[in-house]
């Protein structure tokens, strides 16, 4: 018989902690699927697009803000999805001199907290979602960027580091006859 409140738990961190299990799970079987590390590494940022690009209204619908002014305001509404949607807070950082390109610092990187890489996929970005996600919902709102890891708790570096480059604004365009 169970005791009803004689043990707290953090949702969050049991949620959290699911997560993380069950990607680790997909990486996985993902691995089984695709012949090299470099198929698998598209497949998990393809993946990313397409949860981005679904994504995108849930967090427009609940934050209900607006046109970024500007990419800096662009990087705080990132910054504001991962807190939302993955509970961490990765700082945003590294600023390029054009205000084109910036850094997103994880301390630790909870979707590969339970994670070692075995030496012959030293290759494997593990957290390649993280780059399509952001890719794809970033597309939704006419922002072509490029997002790649610099760095990697994975790879024995004391971060994890997110670049995004800002690639150009997308223009609404209407198909030929449908004006």
């Amino acid at each position: 018989m169970s005791r009803p409140g004689s043990r707290l738990t953090d949702t969050k961190k049991v949620s959290g902690e699911l997560f993380s299990l069950t990607y680790g799970a997909l990486v996985a079987q993902i691995v089984k699927d695709y012949q090299s590390v470099e198929d698998v590494n598209k497949q998990l940022e393809k993946m990313g697009y397409n949860v981005g690009v679904r994504i995108i209204e849930d967090f427009l619908a609940r934050t209900k803000e607006g046109k970024c002014a500007d990419f800096r305001e662009t990087a705080e509404k990132v910054q504001a999805a991962f807190k939302l949607y993955l509970n961490m807070s990765p700082t945003v950082t590294s600023w390029s001199a054009a205000s084109d390109q910036f850094s997103l610092v994880f301390e630790a990187n909870p979707i590969a907290e339970f994670v070692e890489l075995p030496d012959n996929y030293a290759d494997l970005q593990y957290s390649n979602i993280l780059c399509g996600a952001i890719r794809g919902a970033l597309e939704m709102v006419h922002i072509e960027v490029a997002a790649w890891f610099a760095q990697d708790n994975l790879k024995g570096d004391s971060v994890t580091e997110l670049r995004v480059k800002f690639i150009r604004k997308v223009e609404d365009t209407v198909p030929a006859g449908d004006d």
